[in-house]
C-alpha cells in the first residue's frame, strides 16, 4: 500500500493501468460511452451477475411478475415469505430489464423516449421496488444478504457509466480490505501453532490471488491466467493437513479437526468475497468472532504472529 497516493490517482504498474482507492491499486477499466445501448449492455451484465451471486430459484421471469406478487402477498410463513420476496425481487429486476430492452429497441428505430415516458417510469419503479426487496435476497452461500450486488443494476440505470465505475472501484477496494482482514485473522489464528504454521504461505498466496480476482473483469484476457491460479491455490489450501504426533490425545485431535473446519470456512469466505467483488461484512464479522474463540492446539508452544504481506497492486 502507498499512503502518499490519493483516491482516484492512476498509474501504470507492470504495464497495466491501475487506479488507487483507500490503500489499494486496482486494475483500471475505462467506462463505456453513455448511450442507451451501452447502458442496456451494462444492466444486462449486472443483472446476470446479481443472479449468479445470489441464492438459487429467484431468477423469476419478468412475465411472471403478477404471479410472484400474488404469491408473496398471501404467504404467511415468515421464512417462506422471505423467499417469496426474493422471487418477487427477481421478477421485478427481469421486468425492468425487459422494459429497458424495449426502450433501447425503440431508440434504435429512431423513436425518442424521454425520462418521463410511461415505459421509462415503469422501468424505474420496477428497479426501485426490486432494490427495496433486496435485503431479503441472500448470497448463494446462504450466509447473508448481499444487497450491494443486488443494487448494482439500479445504480447503472440511474448513474452515468463513469459514475457507476467510480462506485465499483470503491467497492473493490473495500473487498480487498476485507480479504486482507480475513487472511490476517487466519494467519494469527492458526500459524501460532506448530501444527498449522506451514499453512501460512498458502493463506498469503490465496489472499493475493483473491485480491487479483476481485479487481479483474471476467472479460479481461488476463482472467485466463488469474482464475486458474486462484482455483489451484484454493485446492492447495484445501489439501493442507496438519501432522499430528502419534501420541496425540482425543482433545488435540478434536481441536485440530475444529481448526481444519475453521480454516476451510475462511478459504470459502475469501473465495466468496473475491467472486462477489463486494464486502461481506456480516460473514466477515462472524468468521473473525469464531477465530477469536478458537485456540489452536500446539506441540512445541506458540510461534511468532505474522500478518499477510500485500503486493502493491492489491
Amino acid at each position: 500500500m502507498n499512503n502518499s497516493s490519493k483516491n482516484g490517482e492512476r498509474r501504470l504498474i507492470d504495464g497495466t493501468e491501475h487506479i488507487f482507492y483507500y490503500g489499494y491499486w486496482i486494475r483500471y477499466y475505462s467506462p463505456p460511452k453513455d448511450t442507451l445501448s451501452n447502458r442496456k449492455r451494462l444492466i444486462d451484465n449486472l443483472t446476470r451477475r446479481a443472479f449468479h451471486q445470489t441464492e438459487a430459484g429467484i431468477n423469476t421471469p419478468g412475465r411472471r411478475l403478477e404471479a410472484a406478487r400474488a404469491a408473496f402477498a398471501v404467504q404467511t410463513h415468515p421464512e417462506r415469505k422471505r423467499v417469496n420476496a426474493a422471487m418477487l425481487a427477481g421478477s421485478l429486476f427481469n421486468r425492468a430489464t425487459d422494459l429497458f430492452t424495449s426502450i433501447v429497441d425503440l431508440a434504435e428505430l429512431g423513436v425518442k423516449v424521454s425520462k418521463n415516458n410511461e415505459l421509462m417510469r415503469e422501468c424505474s419503479e420496477c428497479f426501485e421496488e426490486a432494490l427495496r426487496l433486496g435485503k431479503q435476497v441472500k448470497h448463494h452461500s446462504g450466509c447473508e444478504g448481499i444487497d450491494e450486488i443486488w443494487g448494482e443494476p439500479f445504480k447503472a440505470f440511474t448513474m452515468t457509466p463513469a459514475e457507476f465505475y467510480h462506485s465499483r472501484f470503491i467497492k473493490i477496494a473495500q473487498s480487498m480490505r476485507d480479504i486482507d482482514l480475513v487472511a490476517d485473522t487466519m494467519v494469527e489464528t492458526f500459524c501460532v501453532s506448530s501444527l498449522f504454521v506451514n499453512v501460512r504461505d498458502s493463506i498469503v498466496e490465496y489472499a493475493a490471488a483473491a485480491r487479483h480476482v476481485s479487481g479483474t473483469m471476467k472479460t479481461d484476457p488476463d482472467i485466463f491466467d488469474i482464475w486458474p491460479k486462484f482455483v489451484s491455490l484454493a485446492e492447495a489450501l484445501d489439501s493442507f493437513e496438519p501432522v499430528l504426533p502419534d501420541n496425540a490425545d482425543q482433545l488435540m485431535q478434536m481441536r485440530t479437526g475444529q481448526g481444519m473446519a475453521l480454516l476451510r470456512e475462511g478459504k470459502r469466505l475469501l473465495g466468496n468475497i473475491a467472486g462477489a467483488r463486494v464486502p461481506m461484512p456480516l460473514s466477515t464479522e462472524l468468521y473473525i468472532e469464531k477465530c477469536q474463540q478458537y485456540e489452536a492446539p500446539d506441540i512445541k508452544g506458540p510461534q511468532n504472529k505474522s500478518h499477510v504481506s500485500r503486493d502493491e497492486t492489491g
